[in-house]
Formats: structure tokens, sequence, C-alpha cells
């Protein structure tokens, strides 16, 4: 029987009208495919999800992407304009299901907005937008190409050596995709920066201490999972935990 992976769902209006709850194609195939695992939404709507029951039901979870940006208030900021959307269910949801499972040990796995969400759940803070800070280039998605074009690999991580990371993808530099607006600002206490761009944004943290895998990614894995010499060893080495 295949282990379930939790995939925090995110909110969004079907024809301006509609809430539902989604997860995308491509993470669910990387769970199914790569971790061969079972991949569930799990609807971020907190008044309807008790932490301890999707512990129960799930081996691990994966905090994947989203529009919608942590809100400021969990790290200490005032609300502006280049904080963007936000999804406060999601954070109400996300932020305490990622602190208990680390201290459960059970495995997790952030992507972008997930990233993001490891470093505030445990005291750390945001910058709302990496391009307007000096010396940063821009690392939002194209806004136009194909879908190909938009995750197409645009630069380099630098990996710490004999680290969690390089020693997942055999290398101390990996080539990945850029689509994100914000970034770490302050890394949380338990936060440990493994990977940087060449321009020294944040890219690879995990959870020191962590009793499971608890690793997590500023770009997205998830694209082309199951043949991308990057991302194929980070879901596999995530499906390892889930298995063991």
């Amino acid at each position: 029987m295949r282990p379930v992976i939790g995939i925090i769902g995110n909110a969004h209006l079907i024809n301006d009208s509609y809430m539902v709850q989604g997860a995308g194609d491509m993470n669910m195939r990387a769970v199914a495919e790569v971790c061969e695992a079972l991949p569930l939404i799990v609807p971020a709507l907190p008044d309807t999800s008790e932490i301890a029951s999707l512990m129960g039901a799930c081996a691990g979870f994966l905090f994947p992407g989203g529009r919608p940006n942590v809100h400021p208030s969990h790290y200490g900021h005032e609300e502006t304009a280049a904080h963007g959307a936000f999804d406060r269910n999601r954070d109400a949801l996300a932020l305490p299901l990622i602190q208990a499972c680390v201290a459960a040990g059970k495995p997790i796995l952030g992507i972008c907005r997930g990233f993001q969400e490891f470093n505030v759940a445990f005291g750390g803070t945001l910058h709302p937008e990496i391009r307007d800070l000096p010396g940063r280039m821009n690392h939002r998605m194209p806004p136009d190409g194909t879908i190909e074009e938009k995750f197409a690999l645009r630069h380099d991580v630098h990996l710490a050596p004999g680290g969690k990371f390089a020693q997942v993808f055999g290398a101390e530099r990996v080539r990945v995709n850029s689509l994100h607006g914000q970034g770490i600002e302050l890394a949380g206490s338990r936060v440990i920066i493994e990977g940087y761009a060449e321009d020294e944004t944040p890219e690879a943290i995990h959870i020191a201490g962590a009793a499971g895998f608890a690793m997590a990614v500023q770009w997205h894995p998830e694209w082309n999972a199951a043949h991308d010499s990057v991302s194929r060893p980070l879901f596999a080495a995530f499906g390892d935990a889930l298995h063991a």
C-alpha cells in the first residue's frame, strides 16, 4: 500500500464566484510518480481540519507554492501593497502543521510559498519583493511565453559542501527555475540555509533538529519532476523518508 502525502490546497475562484480548493497536477504527479505515494489534497480550511487527525491520516505533507503570500502579521511586519494577496486560512493551517510535523518527525517538503512558510513557522521574516533589493535579480515568473518557458532553468543555486542538499543532489551547485517574488529576510531560529542563488537569495533550507525529513526549496521542483536531474532526487529523498 502506498503512503499518503497530504498536499496543502490553495483556494481559488471558478467563474469569479465559486470558491474551491485545489492542488497543481505537477505536484500530484511528482508525489505519485517519484515518491511512489498517493497524493491527497488537504483543504486549507482550518475550521474543518484538525491537525492531529490530518497527521494520523497522512504519512507526510507537501507544502506547495501558491499565489497568495503569508500574511506579514505572522512575522511582525505591517501589511503593504508590496506584500500582494493573502490566504489567511492557509496560514492558519500550514504554520502550526509544519511545527507539529517537525516535532513528531513527520516528513515534510516545502516548495516556494511552502519554503516561506517553513521560515515563518520558526520565527523568520520575509522580504515582500526580492527584486527591489540592491543587487538582486528578478526572481518572478516571466510574464510571457509558454509554460515550458516560464518554468525554464534560470539560475544556479550554490549548496553548502557536505550539507543535506549536497548529499541529496550529489553536487554543490544545481540549476533551477525561478517563479517567486518574496523571499527570506531573516532566517528562523531553527532554519538552516544551505543554498543561495547567485545574488545571495536563500533557496534551500532545512529545519535543525527535526526528527524527520524537513526540507524546503524556493524554486519549483515539481516541474518535470520525473525527469529533471535536480527535481527527481529531491522528491525521491522525500519519498524514501515516507516509505521508511
